[in-house]
Formats: structure tokens, C-alpha cells, sequence
């Protein structure tokens, strides 16, 4: 998918997918959106105008399925979608209980995805043409402290992209899943004072779009997390419970 012109992209009011909205817009591309917040939403549909796009911002919760599927059917109608990006997600919050987490977590960055992509996948499956992202993360490699269900919903949806891939590839439809590290977003500003390796949203998106346009499966951030994260992996278990038993995030 080298360029495509019409492109649906949830989580779109902030962080990477604002990034990724502003780096495809322009004249003759159509762009399609969501959030929460009906004020960030204008805004930045207001910057896509903006720069010539045709843009659809729509506020919606990524857990409302029959919502969704209206939502992108109707998207598809006027613009058919050559490129999909599920990108909705939220991390653990503190105040809540380990069910709770567990429970809005899994609704959100699993079960969101599936929203997202399965009636995109109906649709572009009509035409043979078109590809799908979803956005997993590093945490997706292991298992984070204190965020249990973070990085087992991550793997969830790395797993299952990994595994749509060859079997859509018969359909036409490209597969990827993005693992980032950690980009500045309303997710990691309360843990940005002790967290290392961030990358910028710009360096982010330039590799997201790169790996896209070479129809990568999997594309990873920054190299040398990507190698830390690897390591860590395959620690025998007294080493990982000395080290990560005691970090704070």
C-alpha cells in the first residue's frame, strides 16, 4: 500500500495516531478518525482541513461494536478504505482494582480492535484490495511489572494480527502490527520521569509508514529497545523477579 487515499484511523486525537493523521493528509486523501474528547476531535480535524484532506472525525467509543461497524460501513460508502489502523488503547490506572483494569483493558485494546478491523476486513475482502495495522506495543513481548494486563492485552492482538496475516494474504489484504516503545501520548505522560528510551512521534510515524509501505508484518521501535525487550524475554525466572521486582513502572 504505497499511497493510500483513503484511511480510517482509530485513537486519532492525540499521540501516534494524531501523528499518523497529520502526516498523510493532504490534498485528494480522505481521513477518518475517532476519540473520545469532542473538543480535541475538532481540533484535530480542524489541522487535516487544514492541509487539504477530506476529513470524517467522529466521536465514538472504540467498545461501542455496532457503532463502529455503522461508522466505518459508512466511511467506506463514500470513501472505500484502502488502509486501516487500529490504534485506540489505554493503559492501567492506579485507582482501579486488578479486575477492573483487567476488565477495561481488555475491552478497549482487544475487543476495540476487533471493532475496528473485522468490518474493514469484510469490506476489503469485497474488493481483494487493501490493509490492515494494528497498533500492539513492546509490552507485547513479555510481561510487564505492574501492568499485567497492559502487556497481556498487547500480545493478544500481536498474536492475532501475526496470525491474520498469511491467512488475509489470499484475500489481497496486507497485515501489520506496530510494536512501539515508548512515544510521548496521555498514556506515558504519568510515567515520563521514569521511563527511558522514548522516541518522538515524528521518528515514530516516519517508521510506522515505512514499514507499511514495504508491507512489513511486524514493525518494532526503536532497535534498541526492540533488542532489550527481546533479552529480557529470555531470563531465567529468579533474574527476572530480582530486576523487575523492583523497578517502579
Amino acid at each position: 500500500m504505497k499511497d493510500p487515499k483513503s484511511i480510517l484511523i482509530t485513537g486519532g486525537s492525540s499521540g501516534i495516531g494524531q501523528g499518523l493523521l497529520l502526516s498523510y493528509a493532504r490534498e485528494g486523501v480522505t481521513l477518518a478518525f475517532n476519540g473520545r474528547d469532542e473538543k480535541r476531535v475538532a481540533e484535530v480535524a480542524k489541522l487535516l482541513e487544514g492541509k487539504g484532506a477530506r476529513v470524517f472525525p467522529k466521536v465514538i467509543d472504540v467498545r461501542d461494536a455496532d457503532g463502529m461497524k455503522k461508522w466505518i460501513e459508512d466511511i467506506d460508502a463514500q470513501a472505500p478504505l484502502d488502509l486501516v489502523i487500529a490504534n485506540a488503547g489505554v493503559s492501567p490506572r492506579a485507582e482501579m482494582s486488578l479486575d477492573e483494569r483487567a476488565k477495561l483493558i481488555f475491552d478497549i485494546n482487544v475487543y476495540g480492535v476487533f471493532n475496528t478491523i473485522h468490518p474493514a476486513i469484510d469490506l476489503m475482502k469485497k474488493r481483494g484490495r487493501g490493509q490492515i495495522a494494528i497498533v500492539s506495543s513492546l509490552a507485547g513481548y513479555m510481561g510487564l511489572p505492574k501492568s499485567p494486563s497492559y502487556s497481556s492485552s498487547k500480545a493478544a492482538v500481536k498474536a492475532y494480527g501475526r496470525g491474520l496475516r498469511s491467512t488475509l494474504a489470499r484475500d489481497g489484504i496486507q497485515v501489520a502490527v506496530i510494536c512501539p516503545g515508548w512515544v510521548p501520548s496521555r498514556i506515558t505522560d504519568q510515567h515520563k520521569d521514569e521511563i527511558p528510551f522514548f522516541v518522538s512521534v515524528d521518528y515514530a510515524v516516519r517508521r510506522i509508514r515505512r514499514g507499511l509501505e514495504r508491507n512489513a508484518g511486524l514493525i518494532p521501535f526503536p532497535p534498541s529497545l526492540t533488542f532489550l525487550v527481546w533479552l529480557f524475554s529470555t531470563w531465567p525466572d529468579w533474574m527476572h523477579d530480582f530486576v523487575f521486582g523492583r523497578m517502579k513502572y
